[in-house]
């Protein structure tokens, strides 16, 4: 498997609130219509909690500003991300376009990544 990773970071005009909303009511059902042309495998998003329950963690250690969600993505392997095929590409422009609605894209960075699982108690 392979992951990728995206630390998302809303527009300024935005809420939190509203970015999750937009995020999840209307940018994933986006996101599953496009999953067969993009070969994804399973789509995770990871929503900030309120920022009081954060703040006291990051506080003390005088960590950055968090982000306001996390994006998880899967593939079987990097074969499968499929760069060549014009039903891949036109999906990603579509997905892209939608982005630039609710992502500072600049202060969101992305990567593809392996996991290794260490502990699994669930």
């Amino acid at each position: 498997m392979i992951k990728l990773t995206f630390c998302l970071t809303r527009l300024p005009h935005l809420s939190r609130a509203e970015f999750q909303d937009y995020w999840r009511n209307h940018h994933a059902p986006l996101v599953a219509r496009h999953k067969d042309a993009l070969r994804i495998k399973r789509y995770v998003q990871v929503h900030a909690a309120p920022e009081e329950l954060n703040e006291p963690l990051r506080g003390p250690r005088g960590a950055p500003e968090g982000y306001d969600g996390i994006a998880e993505l899967w593939w079987d392997s990097p074969e499968d991300l499929n760069r060549d095929d014009p039903a891949a590409r036109e999906a990603g422009r579509i997905l892209l376009e939608d982005e630039r609605k609710f992502i500072d894209l600049s202060k969101s960075p992305l990567w593809f990544n392996q996991e290794h699982e260490i502990i699994n108690e669930l």
